[in-house]
């Protein structure tokens, strides 16, 4: 049995940079992570920075296979820099195998190679993440034509023809860039309604230009069964009493992610789970257990690496400043779909403000408007800011169009800091940018 001050099971954002914190400050560090191949965190490897590659690829026209083994080579030097980062410290190990919690504070770790080795650690960090949801659809686990979202991401040559199952954000963007890169992209939902969260004008602008990229949606389905033949497979799927069928080279689920607890062991401690199976915290990610924090998607909540880097945050206030922080502190996040034009959104729209009885001025400004959206050639899309008429203040932003992803942030800390929406409208802005519109929405 070894002690070791601090264990962090999984080597994602917020418990790699805590790890790193917690060397300069000489403590003892355990980081345990169970696949080499994730060093750095699901962004890295197969998440946020891969996605986005292959999306900007596809937008440069760039050969599917020369795009996925330049996303190889990125990922590759990422992770070999982030496992450096920790490992040539010398206060920290990292240890590739699976942990499992034997009791509140002890933790067995079995390496690749089948050795088993014990640790107790005065604080543990469970950093574990997420993973996908296979819905349990008949016949779909089972496909050997099956893609999850890192699968998809690992294909060497193009699903010429391609089923996507569910009609969410992730599912989205994927469709958005196998059908660039020249597939065939349906979309299968079991809601009639397309991305139902944001308001209606704006839902149906992105459908429409995802339908011009020949992308074909069937909305309020029930998928029935999913059938493995020779070289294809069909998808059964229900729709206005009708029983249809779809086949493909490559059926990729996007039906959500659900936190990575499974296999922890937590039935041997008094660390308790939500029925989502997301470890339960406090407002500083206590959980039920003293001295054992949960960090980043494992507990459930917005499943975003920056939200992960701000839980590292909170428990570096904890434990080294005046632990003020706390996660309720968190009101506006603002969050990007990176379909082409990306879509990006922060605190309230039209369709939250009403149902909330909230008053707000609308301000409104369709992308065409927008002089750089024509040196960059794209003038799809709107830019949408709700304004509290009595304070001033923004109370949230739907933007639509080329590069609504780097404004969202502006309008983001304009929030934030409850600046009246005047000074975004009177600041000075460089020329060409899509940040000048500013100027224009709030005329």
């Amino acid at each position: 049995m070894t002690n070791v001050k601090n264990i962090i099971i999984g080597f994602g954002k917020g418990g790699k940079t805590l790890a790193k914190t917690l060397a300069t400050k000489g403590e003892e560090v355990l980081v345990i992570e169970s696949s080499d191949q994730m060093y750095g965190g699901t962004c890295i490897n197969i998440g946020c920075l891969p996605s986005k590659r292959l999306i900007i690829e596809a937008d440069a026209k760039q050969d599917f296979a020369k795009a996925v083994s330049g996303k190889n080579e990125m990922t590759a030097f990422l992770r070999d820099k982030n496992y450096h980062m920790l490992a040539d410290e010398p206060s920290v190990q990292v240890l590739n195998g699976t942990a499992k919690f034997v009791n509140d504070h002890e933790v067995q770790v079995t390496t690749p190679a089948g050795e088993v080795l014990d640790f107790t650690g005065e604080r543990i960090f469970i950093n574990t993440g997420a993973e996908s949801v296979i819905l349990p659809i008949p016949g779909l686990k089972d496909s050997k034509y099956l893609l999850d979202s890192t699968k998809a991401m690992d294909q060497s040559t193009l699903p010429q023809e391609l089923v996507i199952i569910g009609a969410g954000y992730i599912g989205l963007e994927f469709a958005g860039m196998f059908a660039r890169y020249g597939a065939k992209v349906t979309v299968l939902d079991a809601s009639p309604n397309f991305i139902p969260r944001e308001d209606d004008d704006v839902s149906q602008m992105v459908f429409k230009n995802m339908q011009e990229l020949g992308i074909d949606f069937k909305l309020g389905v029930k998928i029935v069964e999913v059938k493995d033949l020779a070289d294809k497979v069909e998808v059964v799927y229900e729709q206005a009493g009708e029983t249809k069928q779809v086949t493909a080279d490559k059926v990729l689920a996007a039906t959500g992610r659900k936190p990575r607890t499974s296999e922890l062991g937590l039935e041997n401690t008094g660390i308790k789970l939500d029925e989502r199976g997301a470890v339960i915290v406090d407002d500083q990610l206590h959980t039920t257990v003293p001295g054992v924090w949960a960090i980043g998607d494992v507990k459930g909540g917005l499943q975003f690496t920056y939200i992960s880097l701000d839980d590292f945050r909170i428990i570096k206030d904890e434990l080294f400043g005046d632990g003020k922080r706390k996660i309720s502190d968190r009101k506006n996040v603002p969050y990007s779909v990176f379909l082409e034009p990306p879509l990006s959104k922060v605190g309230l729209n039209e369709k939250e403000a009403k149902a909330q009885g909230i008053e707000y001025k609308l301000f409104k400004l369709p992308v065409a408007a927008i002089p750089k959206a024509r040196v960059l050639k794209d003038t799809r899309g709107v830019f949408k800011v709700l304004v509290d008429p009595k304070t001033e203040r923004i109370l949230g932003a739907t933007l639509y169009g080329k590069e609504s992803h780097e404004l969202i942030n502006l309008i983001s800390l304009a929030i934030n800091a409850k600046l009246p929406y005047t000074l975004l409208r009177d600041q000075i802005y460089t020329h060409p940018t899509m940040s000048e519109a500013l100027n224009d929405v709030f005329k």
